[in-house]
């Protein structure tokens, strides 16, 4: 017994369609981000720096991560990496930043990760605390710089620093995180009580619908089914 024309049609639309997400995904997601890409303004987060390693006959040894000085952050602490060794740099901020305790007027302005290896095909994963995250705009973006060695020594670099200009994505897009308030939590569902007393919760109708729709549709593409095996 075989599908029916039209289930194999189906299922020959979806594979196509799955195969167009995953090719469009690929290219973003080799790109060096910060995860998580979302963080609520004036708050702290532990956040990774994902690096893969995009090249097919050389290495990852080294990676340059350079934080915002137009909306410097207060704290920042480097989780240890095994196998890479951190160097943390600060520089005097032009312009101080005020906190609970006191007066920040340096902070973290860049950071290395060097010593280790991304091999081809694997990503690495730098982790970071930061806090509390500025208030005084939507985007940070951390520019990066991703240092591959090849097997005959010879060093070339990535430069992750290009800014959004227009609708197009840039080729080497700046890490970058969004800071945005958490959404609210949608409200339970309404629950109408008829003249009778029955509790009818809204929406209820287009459930069974849908399940009424789901049932003749298995029926129908199992009759099919059976009268192409007859």
């Amino acid at each position: 017994m075989s599908f029916p024309h039209a289930a194999k049609r189906l299922l020959t639309g979806a594979g196509i369609v799955t195969a167009t997400v995953v090719a469009l995904a690929l290219p973003a997601a080799a790109h060096v981000t910060v995860n998580p890409s979302t963080a609520e303004p004036g708050g702290y987060g532990a956040f990774n720096v994902r690096v893969p390693n995009e090249e097919v006959d050389a290495d990852t040894t080294q990676v340059q991560l350079y934080l915002p000085t137009d909306h410097p952050i207060a704290s920042v602490s480097v989780q240890p990496t095994p196998g890479w060794t951190v160097q943390v740099t600060k520089g005097r901020l032009p312009k101080p930043i005020k906190t609970d305790d006191a007066e920040v007027t340096q902070a973290v302005t860049e950071i290395t990760w060097s010593g280790g290896r991304i091999q081809p095909g694997q990503f690495q994963q730098f982790w970071l605390s930061m806090g509390p995250l500025p208030t005084d705009t939507a985007k940070l973006y951390f520019k990066a710089l991703q240092t591959y060695t090849d097997h005959s020594g010879k060093t070339s670099v990535v430069r992750w620093i290009d800014l959004p200009s227009g609708g197009a994505e840039p080729e080497h897009p700046a890490p970058s995180l969004t800071l945005a308030k958490a959404t609210v939590p949608q409200a339970a569902p309404t629950v109408k009580k008829s003249g009778d007393g029955t509790g009818t919760v809204l929406g209820a109708a287009g459930l069974v619908a849908g399940l009424l729709a789901l049932g003749i549709a298995i029926v129908a593409l199992r009759r099919s089914g059976g009268a192409a095996g007859a």
